[in-house]
């Protein structure tokens, strides 16, 4: 099967030909599988919102291709249109974009630009109620009485009832507490697992990504710099710290202990590091 989407040769200059062009793309590629989690992780201003916005159409290559299901989604204004409910994309804060009387109308306001009929609405609108985790009750209220995280809630579950294949979502726990954190977080893989959708994480959180990710793709400086699943990725711990980047903070622990000249290898999960330890024991127990 042909990948969900496909970044070929991607390039994007903002105020071309005046004096404050900028390259916020350069020759970026990469091809994205039906199902799989991908993080994107970069330094603030290494092009990871341009590029978010490159893959519904919001913004327009000035070379390359975006091409969905083997389509350029510039090809013509119907597959721009289609792109746009297909890949959805939930911006950072999305709260701040709620403005419907109700929560129902908010959530409703993508499927009925879709031109779909009042039963389709609704059911697109209680099943994203559903996993988002936002009660019955809630939905008949206004969105400006609820908490920032239940706002949050909404703003994604407007996005859901588009019903995207692809879910593209930028910080989406920003400002949350641990718990509002876990429970988007989980809300999000709801919706990957019931739909087989594919869900395209921006975050700051190498925590996140190390545990929750398939595959990573690392921006930096207008270009993709690395492209590999967490394992490959976190190897290159010491790269990812010289571009000013985080890591996990059981990598940055046995980054320490390599520097004390033990013999472990950079790790970013609990399993790995219990491993990584049981063999160390072992090794010098055999010394």
């Amino acid at each position: 099967m042909a990948p969900i989407l496909q970044v070929q040769n991607l390039h994007h200059i903002y105020s071309a030909g005046t004096p404050f062009e900028h390259t916020a793309l350069h020759d970026v590629s990469f091809s994205v599988e039906r199902g799989e989690f991908i993080g994107i992780i970069g330094h603030t201003g290494s092009g990871k919102s341009t590029l978010m916005q490159h893959l519904n159409g919001l913004l327009k290559p000035t070379s390359g291709k975006i091409l969905l299901d083997g389509c350029d989604i510039w090809g013509n204004k119907k597959l721009t249109r289609q792109c746009r409910f297909r890949v959805g994309l939930v911006f950072q804060y999305p709260e701040y974009q709620l403005f419907e009387e109700t929560v129902y109308k908010d959530i409703a306001f993508g499927p009925r630009n879709m031109g779909l009929d009042a039963k389709e609405i609704d059911r697109r609108v209680r099943e994203a109620a559903g996993f988002v985790g936002l009660t019955e009750a809630q939905l008949e209220v206004s969105p400006f009485d609820l908490s920032g995280g239940q706002k949050r809630r909404v703003a994604i579950a407007g996005v859901i009832a588009m019903e995207p294949e692809v879910l593209i979502l930028d910080e989406p726990t920003a400002g949350l507490d641990p718990s509002g954190r876990e429970e988007i977080l989980a809300n999000i893989e709801a919706y990957r697992k019931a739909k087989n959708a594919t869900i395209m994480m921006v975050s700051h959180s190498m925590n996140d990504v190390a545990r929750l990710t398939d595959r990573l793709l690392v921006m930096c400086d207008a270009r993709l710099a690395m492209d590999g699943t967490p394992d490959e990725v976190f190897r290159r711990a010491q790269e990812l710290l010289d571009m000013g980047l985080d890591i996990p903070e059981l990598t940055r622990v046995f980054l320490h202990l390599q520097k004390l000249g033990l013999d472990v290898e950079p790790v970013y999960t609990q399993a790995q590091a219990v491993e990584a330890l049981r063999r160390l024991k072992e090794g010098n127990s055999h010394a």
